[in-house]
């Protein structure tokens, strides 16, 4: 080890202490109507960020643009013979807070069919990467190698006024949503098909146009619009897209902010936990040796598991208070479309016995299902069992509502997003264990 890293590592193993101090003895001292839990605890909560597009209610879930997801697919318009709503319909729910009609949906529709083509450039981006590199890291860099096509830096480059910023803003947005079903298959068939490749459709609509090209019959077209719509967006505080907002406040164009995103989404505290559940449900069937518990065996297995120190993935929610209705609206198609999927009657079992044990526990504020107890579950089913790539689906559902926030970002100049950085000697100070020029008051270790 260099003598750098051993300096170092004791530098670290001196400070932790000091850290975890603050947030057990002084988290509740407030420094200017915040406190020190939430400085160091990631800002949990703290009421500091604006957008009209989506809010999360604790009783009702994600609400976008005042709808909840029950209502939202029962008013958008559907594709014939769909379960689904168009994903187009959501965009234009989400940009101007209105339920489009059919000739609406239609329009823009044909307009992503018409901005749908990728340029060469990007299918050799992703075809540089080496085999078994991660998707996330092609996906962020395919749709980053695309900053060359950006009006809005152009515009601002010329001189655009800022009241006019959105509309360059908007143009680049639906060039990169037309574009990520194209970029999103190209991908999965670069990694998981050997190369090769389905051309698109531009008859088809989003969710239809990226079935096809993953080479999936119906009904994937309905379970591709539907995981579209329901990870579209979830409030502006989540990694994904608070980081957009973030790099696009610096006017960076829509490309460089959406990579960002991805890169935020990647992480396995984020974007990854869908893939997790499935991980751990087929870890448990295995230990089931294949067979179908009762609700009884079910039950002791949770129990066992919650004694032993883990948790049951997939259940429990920061914010929600009541099962989540993006699982809702998963396992209603399950219901109708997986009954005699293994995987999904252990999930269906464990939506019925996990809930009433989580909370005779008493330790879960929310017992209830996530959608990440269910996604998974669900493309396995239709075929798509590389876990790496479910990310890149969350990815192309997120990128909708994300777009929606940014053009709304610049439509109403939202400045540059410059928060005030403490030290830990400030903190120290604002919580009465050290004098300004003495060292920290040690007497209680």
């Amino acid at each position: 080890m260099s003598n750098l890293k051993s300096i170092l590592r004791e530098k670290i193993e001196d400070w932790r202490p000091r850290t975890k101090r603050l947030l057990e003895e002084y988290g509740n001292t407030v420094v200017d109507k915040v406190t020190i839990g939430q400085i160091i605890g990631g800002m949990r909560g703290i009421k500091c960020l604006v957008t009209d597009i989506s809010y999360l209610d604790p009783n009702e879930g994600i609400r976008y643009r005042g709808y909840t997801l029950p209502e939202v697919f029962e008013l958008l318009p559907k594709p014939k013979n769909a379960e689904m709503p168009y994903v187009e319909g959501l965009l234009h729910l989400m940009l101007t807070g209105e339920i489009p009609n059919a000739s609406q949906v239609n329009d823009l529709v044909d307009e992503f069919s018409k901005r749908r083509i990728l340029p060469r450039y990007v299918y050799e981006v992703i075809d540089a990467w080496p085999c078994c590199s991660h998707p996330m890291a092609m996906f962020s860099s395919a749709i980053l190698a695309m900053a060359r096509e950006s009006f809005f830096a152009k515009k601002y480059k010329a001189g655009i006024s800022k009241n006019e910023y959105w509309d360059p803003m908007y143009e680049d947005s639906l060039n990169l949503l037309a574009k990520l079903p194209e970029i999103g298959s190209y991908i999965y068939a670069k990694l998981y098909r050997d190369g090769k490749r389905i051309v698109g459709n531009p008859d088809l609509d989003f969710g239809a146009n990226f079935a096809h090209m993953m080479g999936k019959p119906k009904p994937y077209d309905d379970v591709a619009r539907m995981h579209f719509i329901i990870h579209a967006d979830h409030e502006s505080g989540n990694v994904s897209a608070h980081t957009a907002h973030l790099v696009g406040s610096s006017l960076s164009d829509v490309y460089l902010s959406t990579s960002a995103m991805i890169n935020g989404l990647a992480g396995p505290l984020h974007g990854l936990a869908n893939q997790e559940v499935l991980r751990w449900l087929q870890d448990l069937m295995d230990k089931m040796g294949g067979d179908i518990p009762t609700e009884d065996e079910m039950r002791q297995y949770v129990w066992d598991t919650l004694h032993s120190g883990q948790v049951i993935p997939g259940f429990g929610h920061a914010v929600l208070r009541k099962t989540d209705p993006r699982y809702m609206v998963q396992r209603e198609f399950s219901l109708k479309h997986l009954t005699d999927d293994p995987i999904f009657k252990y999930v269906d079992l464990l939506y019925k016995v996990v809930p009433p044990i989580l909370k005779e526990q008493g330790k879960a504020k929310n017992p209830w299902p996530n959608v990440d107890a269910q996604s998974g579950v669900i493309q396995w089913h239709y075929g798509v069992t590389e876990y790496d790539f479910y990310t890149v689906l969350f990815g192309i559902g997120r990128a909708i509502g994300i777009v929606a926030n940014l053009i709304w970002d610049r439509a109403l100049l939202y400045p540059l997003e410059r928060p005030k950085s403490l030290t830990t000697d400030m903190l120290e100070e604002m919580a009465g264990i050290r004098d300004k020029n003495l060292t920290v008051d040690m007497q209680d270790e």
